[in-house]
């Protein structure tokens, strides 16, 4: 019983952990937009959603629910797996926020679970229902419906808008995102702090502390928000650097238009008890807005390797949560062997991100560099900062047939003779449509 006891706190605590990592994993689907467009400053945006993510905690149970009595079968479930499994979240979770990538924090914790399960007892200990309905497809459908609601939504906001002041409208809506922002952030609480909740709950009902099918106590509850609270007033800043400087172009009126349909399909999916990625909802949001404006773009290079990132998430946690099971298994060395090689490994990406540490200070600078590591342009291999990315054929081809800025024609017409103007199809971050709004879109 003591053995039991002590395990269940370190399984707690490691909990705990994963709900921190959580929080600093997916502040930049709250507040990438409005940190970039410049609505608020970045730790006034972190403080925020700090506060809104832990009373959003508080508003539903549902998603703990699914995750603690639907993914996998409770009889004969160990304390162990439930370990293992933060322990592949963790990492997955640490290793993407390394290089940048907006990967799932959920579907890290799902990995985990589901491949801690299966080397525990096999495939029958997973209910695949479960996984196909309340995981599988909303991980698809999700993204979709807050792309196609964020682009129908920034096409209304620009017609309803076209004939008024673009500055006095790029005002307002700078205002809008901050309570837009605002729920996305109570919306996160709702369905993010939840995950660790039911996971602690599945952790007290395989240690027998509760009965299956039991509600998350109340100071899980609380423990849980204020452990995803911290993290995300820590702010995951090179995550909000790739969110808010590399998918597309953003004018407020986007940013806007994106983060309220990325928290409306979060809500409704809380509301279902759908446990989705409030990371591909956002993100899916974000580049529906950029695809939404006249002469926006998005750049899919960048889409692309978040992509690959998505589909990477199961399985990857999944094999790292079975390797975990496996020394578990053998007894209370194997145990003492995985929380050694889990605090090792945090230590190691951390030491490694300290080499170009991204914060308040720099999360919006305009650094723009090549990546040495890999080759190739995009987000950078170590530090997760945005490099340059060639012009696309539609960009260039639209850039060679458009007039260059009023104030670039004077500063080079020689005096007394004519404008000579010259458009380069150099690498560009920008649009023509970006050029032709007055208010200049931040880049996101």
């Amino acid at each position: 019983m003591e053995h039991i006891t002590l395990l269940l706190g370190i399984v707690i605590v490691t909990a705990l952990v994963f709900d921190f990592t959580n929080g600093f994993h997916d502040t930049a689907n709250a507040m990438a937009t409005t940190i970039s467009t410049g609505a608020l400053k970045p730790k006034t945006a972190v403080a925020m959603s700090a506060v809104l993510n832990l009373v959003g905690a508080f508003l539903s149970v549902e998603v703990a629910k699914t995750i603690s009595g639907g993914i996998v079968n409770e009889d004969g479930l160990k304390t162990e797996v439930i370990f293992a499994a933060l322990v592949g979240a963790i990492l997955w979770n640490l290793m993407t926020w390394l290089v940048g990538l907006p990967s799932s924090s959920s579907h890290a914790l799902f990995g985990g679970l589901i491949g801690a399960a299966v080397m525990s007892q096999g495939w029958s200990s997973i209910n695949g229902g479960t996984v196909v309905t309340k995981i599988l497809i909303p991980a698809v459908a999700a993204p979709l419906v807050a792309g196609i609601a964020a682009t129908l939504a920034t096409r209304l906001t620009y017609r309803i808008g076209r004939n008024t002041d673009q500055k006095a409208t790029a005002k307002g809506y700078r205002a809008g995102q901050i309570a837009s922002a605002g729920l996305v952030s109570l919306a996160h609480g709702t369905n993010d702090a939840q995950k660790t909740m039911g996971i602690i709950t599945l952790a007290l009902i395989t240690g027998g502390v509760l009965n299956p099918g039991a509600n998350p106590p109340m100071w899980v509850i609380v423990s849980a928000g204020i452990a995803i609270a911290l993290g995300t007033y820590l702010g995951g800043w090179r995550i909000i650097r790739t969110m808010g400087k590399g998918l597309t172009d953003l004018a407020p009126q986007q940013g806007f238009a994106a983060q309220t349909s990325a928290a409306t399909a979060i809500l409704a999916s809380s509301h279902i008890g759908f446990s989705l990625s409030t990371t591909q909802v956002c993100s899916g949001a974000v580049m529906g807005a950029g695809l939404g404006r006249k002469g926006g773009v998005v750049r899919w290079s960048t889409a692309t390797r978040m992509f690959v990132a998505w589909g990477l998430t199961l399985p990857a946690a999944g094999l790292v949560g079975a390797g975990a099971e496996f020394l578990t298994k053998q007894g209370p060395w194997g145990i003492t062997v995985t929380a050694a090689l889990l605090i090792a490994g945090s230590g190691v990406i951390w030491a490694l991100s300290r080499r170009n540490a991204v914060d308040h200070t720099n999360v919006t600078d305009d650094e723009i560099r090549h990546d040495a590591i890999d080759g190739i342009d995009g987000i950078d291999g170590i530090d997760g900062r945005t490099v340059a990315e060639p012009a696309g054929v539609v960009t260039t081809a639209i850039a060679a047939v458009s007039p260059p800025p009023v104030g670039a024609m004077a500063a080079s017409a020689p005096a007394g003779g004519t404008v000579k103007a010259t458009v380069s199809a150099a690498p560009t971050t920008t649009t023509t449509g970006a050029m032709a709004d007055p208010a200049r879109p931040a880049t996101v």
